[in-house]
């Protein structure tokens, strides 16, 4: 599945091995969008799971059955 995640606040992109992989960018509104493909649910909420350890505030989160070909 594709996720994009918006949280509030600069994540560092060094977090990206810690968030299965997905892409860390630090947008210019203060915000990081987080995105990419993640195996399952199971991996999702994996994600969540650290965000919220972090104490990072979710903004957003929208998800699709695109494949990485589409």
């Amino acid at each position: 599945m594709h996720v994009s995640i918006r949280i509030k606040g600069h994540l560092d992109p060094s977090w990206q091995d810690y968030l299965e992989g997905l892409e860390i960018v630090q947008e210019a509104d203060g915000t990081s969008r987080l995105s990419g493909m993640l195996q399952d649910q199971a991996a999702l909420y994996g994600v969540l799971n650290m965000l919220s350890h972090l104490s990072l505030t979710l903004l957003s989160l929208e998800s699709s059955e695109k494949t990485q070909t589409d």
